[in-house]
């Protein structure tokens, strides 16, 4: 099935994911600036500037490889300091990742944290191309 819209999403996950969701998108909407944009891409919220910088991926929905909670995955997490090492380093050798199995697991200041300094990373590719 294609999501085409976050309410699609909503009827293909369960309450504790949509409830994740609602708040790392939050998070995520409230610290990019206007020039990003959020689409559904791989059937999950992806928000991208000059290139991808994070994406929201339910366990409910297929392919993310999680098997349950909330995966937020940052699109160039190879790239970013993670000086605390909040992020996974998974197989993936480029997106770095952290998974919420609860809502009250979400650490909001690292969140807005690594999310500026994903935005200053992309912000360096401008005119750079895809």
């Amino acid at each position: 099935m294609k999501h085409r819209s976050l309410l699609d999403i909503y009827e293909s996950i369960t309450g504790e994911e949509q409830i994740i969701v609602d708040v790392l998108r939050q998070i995520i909407v409230d610290v990019l600036p206007a020039r990003c944009k959020e689409k559904i891409s791989f059937n999950v919220p992806y928000f991208y500037g000059h290139k991808g910088i994070c994406i929201i991926w339910p366990a409910s929905i297929p392919r993310g490889g999680i098997k349950e909670g909330v995966l937020l995955g940052f699109w160039y997490g190879n790239k970013l300091n993670d000086f605390d090492h909040f992020l996974t380093h998974g197989t993936n050798k480029q997106i770095f990742y952290r998974i919420y199995k609860s809502v009250d697991e979400i650490d909001q200041d690292a969140i807005v944290s690594l999310l500026r300094e994903a935005v200053q990373l992309d912000e360096s590719w401008k005119g750079l191309g895809s």
